[in-house]
Order: structure tokens, then sequence, then C-alpha cells
């Protein structure tokens, strides 16, 4: 069972921020806030670059092992679309605050806990690049992401895209790709037993999800059909029409 929800997202709606946006995909909705370039601390200064700090915080309680686990993750992903160079002994702050996540589910009469920290990866990242443009940060290139877990079904096995915490805990393996606005893979994460043949899979399913074909623009580019015959979402158009959308609303004359 995958969560079928439709990505929204909400740009610059923190005034006390530079850049702000809330994403809401896949059952996990997640608030990230950007500011930057700021003065930085004498002993985190690079002297040709900025520093990139990246901090997430969890919807319950105080971050721990697992947040400073996804932080690096997505510091060493966003340093390479943010062009620090043009911004040497700078700081730029990137917050993400978790705000809802899906729902635990029933295996066998017991509470589906999380078993990974992998899960919620690809709404931080989505989150982080749209708080970025949000603050009108310069970037070589946007990002999308997604989720995968392959699953055992009888005797064979099937790629789960943007799987449920049912489906992640019944998984043998679970993957994150992520990919930039040029089709280029920028991050891979995975967890369990898998082959090379099962990682080629779970990839070309990504790739689909993340870097779709370029169709003519007849109205509908922004789904298309994978091969359970169930409509997915372009993440990328997704990122586009939502840039689009906050231009127009900007340059509107009321």
């Amino acid at each position: 069972m995958t969560v079928d929800t439709e990505p929204e997202a909400l740009l610059s709606h923190l005034p006390s921020a530079d850049g702000s946006a809330t994403f809401s995909y896949a059952g996990y909705t997640v608030v990230g806030a950007v500011n930057g370039p700021i003065e930085v601390q004498r002993r985190d200064e690079i002297p040709e670059e900025a520093a990139v700090d990246v901090i997430v915080r969890p919807a319950a309680g105080v971050g721990g092992t697992r947040e400073r686990h996804l932080e690096s993750l997505i510091q060493s992903a966003l340093r390479q679309l943010i062009l620090v160079d043009s911004f040497p002994r700078t700081l730029i702050q990137v917050i993400l605050q978790v705000t809802t996540a899906p729902e635990n589910e029933y295996v066998n009469a017991k509470v589906v806990q999380a078993s990974t920290n992998l899960a919620i990866l690809p709404a931080l990242l989505q989150t982080a690049v749209l708080s970025l443009l949000s603050a009108a940060l310069p970037l070589t290139a946007t990002l999308t992401s997604t989720s995968l877990a392959i699953v055992p079904e009888s005797q064979s096995k099937k790629v789960v895209l943007n799987p449920s915490p049912r489906d992640i805990e019944t998984s043998q393996s679970f993957h994150v790709f992520s990919f930039t606005s040029h089709d280029e893979l920028i991050l891979v994460e995975s967890e369990g037993s898998f082959t090379t043949k099962d990682w080629d899979d779970a990839l070309t399913v990504a790739q689909r999800q993340c870097c779709p074909p370029t169709v003519a623009d007849d109205g509908d580019d922004d789904v298309f059909m994978d091969d359970g015959n169930v409509a997915s979402t372009n993440l990328k158009q997704f990122t586009r029409s939502t840039l689009e959308g906050k231009i127009i609303s900007d340059l509107h004359w009321k």
C-alpha cells in the first residue's frame, strides 16, 4: 500500500525568514526556513565559500542521532546545489521542522514503528530546495527525490513507490534516490538486503518518477503511468509549477 496523496507546497509564508516553504507529500509535512547569507562564527568560517548549516527538528521531542544523520545527508546534497563560492565567509542556514508523519499501521497485531531513518529524507530534501528557491539563493539546479521499497510478493519481488510504514516494515530493502533538474543522480541511500538487479529496478522506477521524458505541454504533463498502472506525480514539473505560481502571485497587481 502506498500513500497516494498529491504533493502540496506553500512558499514564503514565514515573515521572519529570508525564504520558507511547507511541503506535504506521501504522508509527510515539513516546514522549512532559510536564512542567508548571514554572518558566520569565526570557528565555522570557510575562507573561500559559504558554510551550509542544516537543522532537522522532529515532530515531537528533541533531535538525536537520527536527525544528525539526516542533517549530514541533506547538507552534502545542498552543498552541491548552492553556489557557495559566491558567498565566502558567510553562513546559509536551513531549518527543517517535521510537523506530520504517516500514521502507524498494524502488522501481525503489532504497531509498526519507524524502522529506517531514510523514509522522511525525500520530504526534507524537497522542502529544503523549495525554501532555498523562496530565499532567491542562486542554485546550479533544483532537486527531486523519491523513496522506494522492494517488497517480496509470492515468488517475485515488487518495487513500491513512496511506501507506507507497513510496506517499509515488510520490505527486504529500502532506497532513496535524488536527481537534479539536469537528470543527474546526486544522492543515493539504501538499506537492507538487495541484489544488483533489485537496485537497478529501483533506480529505473525512481528515474521515471523524478526524471520523466519531456512531452508536449498539453496541460496534463504532470502525471504519468508507472508499471503498476498507477498515476504518479511528476515531481520536477511540480517544482516548476510551484515556482511559476509564486512568481505570478508576486507580480500580480492588486
